[in-house]
């Protein structure tokens, strides 16, 4: 068996803090959007920022979608400071700068916002735009995890199978992909995989390992695909 792949996968972007993750998906719904966001709401704000981000009832516009996030980072919003970062991180619509984006996600972690937190924990631990630290990064994706953001349970438990900022624990790792991958996430799925075919934390087993790859191949995961594509040429 060869190029199984255990992957560390980061949230890239969420959604506004107050709406709960909703984007309006109707005119009247984008309109009243529009008229509380022109009068300085910043959840409006926020929230029509993703919304032309990912092109949701608007065109996409990442430009557009710039200029919001930093308005409503600027009055202080924890969620827009993330996607704000995230702008900075990834380069759409604003020039890379991983500076910036460490610096927003400081600031919108400080204030508890699970997403920034893992964010962060990850630039920690690629030595994005800080120098690397396996401890901080375990410390921020452990504090996202407790808040039960799914990415940020599955990077705390590559963290464990990987012994990188805290004491090596198979035992640890496997209970992390599970919970995360109970949730229907992906890539813990595939992970969860990898420890089945390995016999990490758990009792080694092929077919429940194969069983679990589709499922992640299911939900997304390309890493989940090539795993169990290679379980078929064996």
């Amino acid at each position: 068996m060869k190029s199984l792949k255990n992957i560390l996968i980061k949230v890239l972007i969420m959604s506004g803090l107050f709406l709960g993750g909703v984007i309006p998906a109707i005119a009247s719904d984008i309109a009243t959007t529009k008229i509380l966001a022109e009068k300085g709401d910043t959840a409006a704000q926020s929230n029509l920022g993703l919304m032309y981000y990912r092109g949701n009832g608007v065109r996409q516009d990442y430009s557009k979608a710039f200029d919001l996030f930093q308005k409503a980072a600027n009055q202080g919003l924890a969620a827009a400071q993330n996607n704000l970062g995230v702008m900075y991180e990834s380069g759409n619509g604003v020039r890379q700068d991983y500076s910036k984006a460490f610096d927003l996600y400081r600031k919108s972690a400080n204030q508890g916002y699970a997403e920034a937190q893992n964010n962060l924990g990850f630039m920690y631990h690629h030595g994005n735009g800080v120098r690397q630290n396996y401890s901080k990064a375990f410390d921020l994706f452990q504090k996202a995890a407790n808040q039960e953001l799914i990415p940020a349970q599955r990077n705390l438990g590559v963290m464990y199978k990987s012994g990188n900022g805290v004491r090596q624990d198979y035992s640890k790792a496997f209970d992390l992909f599970q919970k995360a991958a109970n949730q229907g996430d992906a890539e813990a799925q595939n992970n969860l995989g990898l420890m089945y075919l390995k016999g990490n934390g758990v009792l080694q087993n092929y077919t429940t390992a194969k069983k679990i790859f589709k499922e992640s191949c299911n939900n997304g995961s390309q890493y989940g695909c090539h795993n169990y594509r290679l379980f078929d040429k064996r």
